[in-house]
């Protein structure tokens, strides 16, 4: 499955930028966004804020599969609990 790099421009704190992802990664942050009734731009500068290193891109590529992972451990039952 190949999805190619989409680049886009966005602001972040009042400034604008260009952040490069994959789709999956743009449409995961939209559905996010919506799900937190915040916009584009809100969700991206809370991220930016909340980075510890590395760049933009990877720290979006990074709070999105963070995000989907914790809805998925949380959407599955407990194995333990089953015993």
């Amino acid at each position: 499955m190949k999805s190619p790099v989409v680049k886009r421009s966005i602001v972040v704190a009042g400034h604008k930028t260009s952040v490069s992802l994959e789709e999956a990664f743009w449409n995961g942050m939209k559905e996010i966004s919506g799900l937190r009734d915040m916009t584009l731009s809100e969700l991206v500068g809370e991220i930016d804020s909340n980075r510890q290193q590395g760049n933009l891109s990877s720290a979006i590529r990074l709070f999105v599969l963070d995000y989907f992972r914790a809805r998925a451990l949380a959407a599955s039952p407990d194995p333990k609990a089953q015993s």
